[in-house]
């Protein structure tokens, strides 16, 4: 379970990659080894308390220093919902970083099936199905407490019919362990 301090570097090596994007001198920590090995994270920004961005990985394949950087930054000026950040709502960007576990195979019979084995509040979810492909982080569970609702929604970012069904789904977990800056 990472620590405390860990969470904290990630958070710092988040808003230190997007200040230098915006062209702000930013230093980062000395790095750790444990930042040289292959993680998986996701960024997510908020203004106001409402989403302003949110970029990851699902898979651990570049040093966790690399990705948390690299998310940060689409995160703040790549996610194509948003407009990129502004120097001016930087100063007032909340960051979170989630750490992910690797996914497990959800094994399952039906979407009944599915739905009964998922553990609202701790499984992030990843759908695919013919070449698409949606997650939600743990978190989106306080918005989704429902499973059946959470699965629908899911199938709707992947851009499937919420009523939709198959054998062929594919279905996976992971854990995060999430970070957040103080207010």
């Amino acid at each position: 379970m990472p620590s405390i301090e860990q969470g904290a570097t990630l958070l710092h090596l988040a808003r230190a990659a997007i200040a230098r994007e915006l062209g702000f001198i930013s230093h980062d920590p000395k790095p750790g080894e444990w930042l040289q090995e292959n993680g998986a994270t996701f960024v997510t920004l908020t203004l106001q308390d409402r989403l302003r961005g949110c970029i990851g990985s699902l898979e651990a394949y570049r040093p966790l220093i690399e990705d948390v950087r690299n998310n940060a930054v689409s995160a703040a000026f790549r996610d194509p919902r948003f407009k990129p950040l502004s120097k001016e709502e930087f100063a007032e960007v909340g960051i979170e970083v989630s750490w992910l576990s690797a996914p497990e195979p959800i094994r399952f019979r039906d979407e009944a099936d599915a739905c009964a084995q998922l553990d609202p509040g701790n499984d992030g979810v990843i759908l695919e199905y013919g070449g698409r492909r949606a997650t939600y982080l743990p978190q989106v569970w306080a918005q989704l407490p429902e499973p059946l609702t959470f699965i629908r929604h899911l199938k709707d970012k992947a851009g499937l019919p919420e009523d939709f069904w198959s054998s062929d789904i594919r279905l996976s977990r992971y854990n995060a362990h999430n970070f957040y800056e103080a207010k």
